[in-house]
């Protein structure tokens, strides 16, 4: 026990991209860019939601957790990013890259259920509007948010155990940008079969039911919205769902080529999936919010309103 625990008390040290060394500064001005938008644009979400009463809706409500995972996920990765291209490699001691993996992963996951939550809120406001305030009630609504929240905390924790009863007796550079748990567990001079089926299983299996939930809860709504008499009220039943579907697809399309490259692609090059990695924890932080600013028109309006408010000041 003694060996194992002084085993974990160095550094590690964090590279960039290998590869792109010698453009890591040019790299980093639209990362900077668009983690400023990411930042900006949750934070515009937040306070929009937070002091207007007509956005105080279910909708709304996991709008506003997306938006605060979306600021957790890009703060945990890119602030540490941007100062490895700016710096050179840097250092990171062990409980400080359990913390940011843990933080990593957890949002992950917590954005998978938030967006299902979404789905069945949608489900409910087409499939049942007359009941849609005795369904999501706001002891209900909270129940979710603790729920998923709770569901989210409780797969990624064991990652967080599995890595620190690791040896690391080997090298501790670490090809990336940011601490996530497969490869810091590689590092290790140990058996890792565990981290691997654990890692890659468990988070993912949990991901893919969510998928296939909020698949069955748009087909439904689909019916649903073809069966509606009138075209105005097939329009604006789709319309409120648009938003909706294009964060969807930009979560998970480019999370799961990440991890089905990360587990499979052998013959994908490092640089390139680490780059692609990169740009997973700072792409959808910054377009959520402009998406449901453009597609969403109660947000759209508000958004309008608040500027122009400004400028006449």
């Amino acid at each position: 026990m003694h060996n194992l625990s002084s085993s974990n008390t160095g550094d590690f040290t964090l590279l960039g991209i290998p590869g792109l060394e010698q453009y890591h500064v040019w790299i980093s001005i639209p990362f900077c860019f668009v983690y400023l938008v990411a930042t900006v644009g949750n934070s515009i979400l937040l306070y929009l939601i937070a002091v207007e009463r007509s956005l105080h809706a279910p909708m709304f409500f996991f709008l506003s957790m997306l938006a605060m995972t979306d600021l957790i996920l890009s703060t945990t990765c890119v602030p540490k990013t941007l100062t490895i291209f700016w710096r050179g490699p840097q250092k990171i001691g062990f409980p400080g890259c359990l913390t940011q993996l843990f933080f990593l992963h957890y949002s992950f996951v917590l954005d998978s259920a938030i967006l299902l939550a979404m789905a069945f809120d949608r489900y409910v406001a087409i499939c049942s509007p007359l009941r849609y305030t005795t369904i999501l009630t706001p002891k209900t609504i909270i129940k979710i948010a603790v729920g998923i929240s709770f569901r989210s905390f409780s797969i990624i924790l064991p990652v967080v155990f599995l890595l620190t009863h690791l040896p690391f007796c080997r090298t501790r550079i670490i090809p990336h940008t940011y601490c996530e748990h497969i490869g810091v567990a590689r590092l290790a001079c140990a058996d890792i079969s565990i981290n691997i089926w654990y890692g890659f299983c468990v988070p993912i299996m949990t991901v893919i039911s969510d998928v296939i939930l909020i698949a069955v809860s748009y087909t439904l709504i689909l019916c649903a919205v073809f069966r509606l008499p009138s075209r105005d009220a097939r329009q604006k039943a789709l319309g409120t769902c648009g938003s909706h579907v294009c964060v969807i697809l930009m979560f998970y399309t480019p999370a799961f080529f990440s991890i089905l490259a990360h587990r499979f692609g052998r013959n994908i090059s490092l640089t390139f999936h680490i780059m692609f990695a990169n740009l997973y924890v700072v792409i959808p932080p910054a377009l959520n919010p402009v998406v449901y600013g453009v597609k969403t028109k109660q947000i759209r309006d508000k958004v309008i309103l608040l500027f122009s408010a400004k400028r006449s000041e």
